[in-house]
């Protein structure tokens, strides 16, 4: 049974994030932001924090923690920048969680710790040009040779493409569409033929680096290898039950950073002698708000939960990714309504969270594809 009050832990990390945040994120964001500067030294920061090896444990040089204090970081990061939050979330659930589920003992010693402690800045890489969610037809591919595996093709869209140092990569191996025709590869920055490619300029999450991985004849051992040949699609399909999760806080911390400014700017602004949250059109918005808030909060504690617990968790990471990516959106335009004109402009975060808050309904599966797995799963 799932226990609402906030732990110890989670409360720890609240407080430290928003402290962390007051000195290193908010005085810096807005001209990240506006320059699409990705702020690397940053995040070296938060892995001297324990944030950036979360779900790592402890054995491995992480924090240990479980989902529900992961679940809480990143939702005090999106508050504060939600590129800052996509970003940390990338690195803890898409690759230091592949190789944490799937690597060899020894991939295990050699990784995570410089993951844990953000030595090592992680990506992960499935989505490909013309592919998307179609991931059985990647046309990238893993050629056997000897000892080796040769990778050509490319992936985008890919967070911390460029600074990454390290990629969990998905190549195929066997014949398009085969589900168990596709490995999963630790490739490292400096790797023969692997290189960053473009750069996103994108709307949003701007703080949050997207780009191009590109493979030109570049050799990997097998022993780079996670699991075994063939299982690297069934084992993306398990990461990506976090990855939802995972996109779920993201939304729910721009939600409530949103809800929260909102509430604070009504309460403010004068209209007629009286402040404008006393009118009922923006009272009853705040209503609203706030109850689509608190539904979006129990389905993505209650994902976390069950992740915690090791129980099945497809259906509900997706529902708890579709709803609370689908109100963060309503919720930062509420916002941006509430404010009026000032929503508009860039001297107001809520135009920020307006900008950033989309990407949460295509990032891990857009919602049409959460609807998919839903309607799937309720079907079985």
């Amino acid at each position: 049974m799932m226990n609402f009050q906030l732990t110890e832990n989670q409360s720890m990390i609240a407080q430290m994030i928003r402290d962390f945040g007051a000195k290193e994120i908010t005085p810096f964001r807005k001209e990240w932001d506006d320059h699409q500067t990705f702020p690397l030294p940053l995040f070296k920061k938060l892995g001297e924090l324990g944030l950036m090896g979360v779900l790592i444990p402890s054995e491995y040089g992480g924090s240990g923690f479980g989902y529900l204090e992961y679940v809480t970081a990143i939702l005090e990061l999106a508050k504060l920048d939600p590129g800052i939050g996509l970003s940390m979330a990338a690195h803890n659930s898409l690759c230091s969680g592949h190789i944490m589920l799937f690597g060899s003992e020894e991939q295990k010693q050699k990784y995570l710790p410089k993951l844990a402690s953000c030595e090592f800045l992680g990506a992960w890489g499935l989505t490909e040009p013309n592919t998307g969610s179609d991931a059985a037809n990647m046309k990238t591919t893993a050629t056997a040779e000897g000892d080796y595996f040769v990778l050509n093709g490319a992936k985008n869209f890919i967070t911390h493409g460029v600074s990454g140092d390290v990629a969990v990569v998905i190549a195929r191996t066997g014949e398009v569409g085969d589900k168990h025709g596709m490995t999963a590869f630790v490739v490292e920055k400096g790797t023969e033929g692997f290189r960053g490619g473009r750069k996103e300029d994108k709307l949003g999450m701007r703080t949050s680096e997207t780009a191009e991985l590109i493979f030109e004849d570049c050799r990997v051992h097998k022993s780079q290898i996670l699991g075994e040949v063939g299982e690297g699609f069934i084992q993306s399909m398990k990461v990506l039950d976090g990855g939802r999760i995972s996109i779920a806080a993201l939304s729910l911390g721009i939600a409530e950073g949103a809800f929260e400014a909102a509430l604070s700017y009504s309460k403010e602004r004068q209209q007629f002698q009286k402040p404008i949250s006393a009118y009922q059109g923006i009272s009853f918005k705040l209503a609203d708000m706030a109850t689509k808030l608190e539904a979006a909060k129990l389905l993505t504690f209650k994902a976390a939960d069950l992740k915690n617990r090791g129980e099945y968790v497809t259906l509900a990471s997706a529902q708890a990714k579709y709803y609370a990516s689908e109100i963060a959106v309503e919720l930062a335009n509420e916002a941006v309504q509430v404010y009026g004109g000032y929503g508009f402009t860039k001297d107001y975060p809520v135009e920020k969270y307006y900008r950033d808050v989309k990407l949460c309904t295509i990032g891990e599966g857009t919602s049409e594809i959460q609807k998919i797995v839903i309607s799937r799963e309720l079907l079985k």
